[in-house]
């Protein structure tokens, strides 16, 4: 893949509709899903001889997560966030030990 065909493809994918996604009618409400995105790209390569083909390649890569929606109803906007239930038992279960382990030892 080509450096101008690597830049295209991470503009078409970087762009606001990752961050909000199609907004969604019920009840009277507009429901406009958010979410994170991150990306990064890079390349390289190294000057091909005359008679030798150049050496090279490159690459990117997006994250999304989602973070919530906003719900406009009424004239007015809300945000209600979206609760990652599996973020929070990791850090419980990472957190939960090692308070339960300074508590121990400041008791002693």
């Amino acid at each position: 893949m080509d450096v101008d065909a690597l830049l295209a493809t991470a503009k078409d994918t970087a762009n606001v509709k990752r961050v909000f996604g199609e907004p969604i009618e019920r009840d009277g409400a507009l429901i406009i899903p958010v979410a994170v995105v991150a990306g990064g790209g890079g390349g390289g390569g190294r000057d091909s001889q005359p008679d030798q083909p150049g050496e090279g390649g490159g690459g990117f890569g997006v994250w999304a997560h989602p973070i919530g929606v906003y719900v406009v109803r009424d004239g007015r906007v809300e945000f209600r966030p979206a609760i990652d239930v599996a973020a929070l038992a990791l850090c419980a279960a990472i957190l939960v030990p090692r308070l339960l382990w300074a508590l121990r030892r400041r008791h002693r």
